[in-house]
């Protein structure tokens, strides 16, 4: 077989403060870099002003990111590599969001020296069983308002006001609905068949860095159930549930999802 080739590298990014470690970001399907920006989720300040460099990247076919022409969760794992070598660093603190969690345990088991460490939010090991009836109810679900020409800031409306806690405020949910409306069709398209077909659970047992598992009391597309069984299959990972709080937590409750991270961060790579 041919070999996958990671899409155009470095990908489109904001990279912001000077430190020694590196902590890429990675966004989900409904997402770009923008969702952990400054007005959004604000994660890429908190990170860089407690002393790390925080790069926020467009994954392939997002944002300033071209889209490559086969789509895969290896693909873009190998652009995240070949990101975290280009601007310079030997090894990243990866913190990946519902797919970035995806991607960043593809990486783990593709490419495990780049990864010095895990922050797996929102996020599940695998899509249910292949082809299962879960697997396309969660596809036709998403597509379906596609196919009906209503795009991507229509499949934004009727998706995120059902993806948040019961808490969630007004703010928070046309922020994660613009970011969403954003997404080229095609990528969404591509990046939603990469994603169903993905199943890490064989890696979990490989992973041996430090690995927070982050969760939502309300997320329904990565229940706390899913993450704590996770968490059971790394060694001496750790499990933080953010309380009422649904998918898109990082947007619903910035502050306390910033803090679980940095608490992290401060406890398994301090900052000299």
């Amino acid at each position: 077989m041919p070999a996958v080739m990671p899409a155009a590298t470095p990908l489109a990014h904001e990279r912001r403060g000077d430190g020694a470690i590196a902590v890429l970001l990675l966004h989900g399907v409904g997402g770009s870099r923008v969702i952990w920006s400054s007005g959004v989720s604000g994660t890429t300040a908190a990170i860089a002003e407690a002393g790390y460099t925080a790069i926020a990247v467009d994954l392939p076919g997002y944002g300033g990111s071209p889209l490559p022409e086969r789509l895969t969760t290896e693909v873009m794992a190998r652009s995240v590599a070949a990101t975290v070598r280009a601007l310079g660093f030997d090894r990243a603190v990866l913190i990946g969001h519902s797919m970035g969690g995806m991607i960043a345990q593809a990486l783990a088991a593709i490419d495990p020296d780049v990864v010095a460490g895990l922050v797996l939010a929102c996020t599940s090991p695998a899509f249910g069983k292949p082809d299962g009836d879960w697997q396309r109810n969660f596809v036709r679900d998403r597509l379906s308002l596609l196919d009906a020409g209503q795009g991507m800031a229509g499949l934004a409306a009727k998706l995120v006001p059902g993806m948040v806690g019961p808490t969630a405020s007004a703010a928070a949910i046309e922020q994660a609905a613009a970011v969403m409306a954003q997404v080229p069709e095609a990528t969404y398209r591509a990046a939603l068949q990469a994603i169903v077909g993905f199943d890490g659970r064989a890696a979990l047992d490989a992973i041996k860095v430090p690995t927070l598992c982050l969760a939502a009391e309300f997320d329904r597309t990565a229940p706390p159930e899913v993450m704590q069984r996770m968490v059971q299959r790394i060694a001496g990972a750790e499990f933080k549930l953010l309380a009422g709080a649904g998918h898109v937590a990082n947007v619903e409750q910035p502050r306390a999802f910033n803090a679980a991270l940095l608490s992290f961060l401060q406890r398994h790579f301090a900052v000299a």
